[in-house]
């Protein structure tokens, strides 16, 4: 599934061909993806000028004056941006004609989300999908304090803790792994026996890991591509995800694989305390 740096990648892939620019058509194949694309959205988005792309968490929104699209890659979709008259292939649900060029949604497993919140129906971080997301890892507000002060009476392991999105968003497994590897953390530890020192170093740890796979084009994943097509690099510098029983790159020894929540989690016994 696409995490948060392969999001951010392809938001950053998408952004120059769409803010500014105005809709001119739109095309939906099948009736929807996870849930069923909205109704009239042609209507609703035509003619409009795109004004910013952002996202939240995991979740690409394109704003415009009178709302938001909201677009989750959900486990296999992908954006591009190509020439219009490019034929549609079986797994394109998705078009959003731009000047010359149309931004398409492939998806095989259909489990990505098309949608759209008007300006009618309130603020974009109250949607349901939103609004219950905790704070964006690489902005100010998430500080060892936050996580310190949320976590005392979290008795689930730190790795589940990350991943719950409650506290911080957008720390998925691969870079959950991968954080707390750089911390010397163990993911089995109980996220309230951590203290406000070992906090920091995780903090620092998860900026330090989102950062480098968004500037290597995140992480060349079975199911994602990035907007131009060419692979992420970031995997060529995993510490710990995906190496199990292969030597550490610190101390030499053997990378462990664990289950947590039907995830796995992988990690130094060594490195990590």
């Amino acid at each position: 599934m696409p995490e948060l740096p392969e999001v951010e990648v392809t938001r950053r892939g998408v952004a120059p061909y769409l803010e500014g620019r105005v809709v001119s058509a739109v095309t939906l194949r099948h009736e929807g993806l996870r849930w069923p694309f909205p109704a009239d959205l042609d209507r609703r988005i035509c003619g409009h000028r795109i004004r910013i792309t952002r996202r939240r968490g995991k979740y690409l929104l394109i704003e415009f004056d009178h709302g938001t699209l909201i677009v989750h890659l959900g486990m296999s979709g992908h954006l591009r941006v190509l020439p219009k008259d490019t034929p549609p292939q079986k797994h394109d649900h998705f078009d959003m004609e731009v000047d010359d060029q149309v931004l398409r949604m492939t998806d095989p497993r259909r489990f990505g989300a098309v949608l759209w919140h008007g300006r009618e129906d309130g603020a974009i971080d109250e949607h349901l999908l939103l609004r219950g997301l905790g704070v964006e890892p690489l902005e100010e507000a998430f500080s060892a304090q936050l996580l310190y002060r949320q976590t005392r009476k979290r008795s689930a392991a730190i790795k589940q803790v990350l991943l719950a999105g409650d506290i911080v968003v957008g720390v998925g497994n691969i870079y959950a792994s991968e954080s707390l590897f750089k911390a010397g953390i163990n993911p089995k530890t109980a996220a309230s026996r951590i203290g406000l020192a070992r906090y920091e170093k995780l903090v620092t740890a998860i900026r330090e890991t989102l950062a480098a796979a968004i500037a290597k084009g995140g992480s060349t994943l079975r199911d994602f591509m990035a907007v131009n097509g060419q692979p992420g690099y970031f995997q060529q510098s995993y510490f710990v995800y995906d190496r199990a029983d292969q030597p550490c790159r610190v101390c030499g020894g053997l990378v462990r694989q664990l289950k947590q929540g039907q995830r796995s989690t992988f990690y130094c016994p060594n490195c990590q305390k």
